[in-house]
Parts: C-alpha cells; structure tokens; sequence
C-alpha cells in the first residue's frame, strides 16, 4: 500500500510539472502597418510582448520571410513580468504594396510567433502627401 500510494504521488507530481505554464509571449500587437512609405527608405517596427508565464523565455532565432526584412532581438532571456522586444526592418526598395513576416522561435509555451509588416511602397511624393494629409485629418483640417 505505501509504495502504491508512493507509485500515485511521484505520478502526480510528474505530470503537475508537466503541465507547469512555461514563459508566454504577449505582444502588444503582432502585425503593423506601415501605411505609405517612401521608396528607398527603410522603416522599422519594434514589437513588444510581455512575458506572461512562469519561466524566463529566451529567443532562439528570428527570421524573416524574405532578404528585405531584417530582425533584430535580445539574447538575454526576459524573465516573468518583464518585457522584451523584436526590432524588424524593412526595405522599402520596390514599389508597391508589401506583407512580410518574421518567424519567431523561443522556449515559450508557444514555441513559434510570426508577426507581420505590411504597407505600401510608393514615392516620395505620394508618400510626403499621405503624412500631410494624416496629420491635417489629426488638426482637424482637411
């Protein structure tokens, strides 16, 4: 009787760490749009998340979908209840509209994350409009 009740318990604890929550990722937001931008220009995002679980969560790898977009990440690992960041840069060489991702890879309860960079590419010109026109609509003008 002692070793079966001894066999249920180490059991149980077995399966309770096995279930323990690990490092959770919680972004702010996981896609951002870059609305117009000038051709030629790089634009970059920073996205935050929050690490919401129990253990520290370090990122293994972040990559991009394509040679246009470049991430950057901390190596240090982002302990519960602290905040860490992925920076992605994307060069805005061809016109036209754009969505590109960025795979990230950690130890996470979710071990992989792709967040999303869009917008469209446009010339200079058309991209000084849109910022006037944006900030006239924030002014109140038209």
């Amino acid at each position: 009787m002692k070793k079966f009740f001894s066999l249920f318990v180490a059991l149980f604890v077995f399966i309770a760490v096995g279930y323990a929550q690990k490092g959770v990722m919680k972004f702010k937001k996981e896609t951002h749009d870059f609305g117009k931008v000038e051709q030629g220009k790089p634009v970059t995002h920073v996205f935050e998340f929050t690490n919401a679980g129990t253990d520290p969560i370090v990122i293994a790898d972040a990559v991009a979908s394509c040679g246009c977009t470049k991430p950057t990440f901390s190596r240090e690992p982002i302990m519960p209840g602290k905040t860490g960041s992925i920076s992605a840069t994307y060069n805005a060489a061809a016109m036209g509209g754009f969505n590109k991702s960025v795979t990230v890879t950690s130890n996470a309860e979710t071990p992989s994350v792709v967040l999303y960079l869009k917008g469209e590419v446009v010339s200079k010109e058309a991209a000084q409009a849109a910022t006037s026109s944006s900030a006239d609509k924030k002014k109140g003008t038209k």
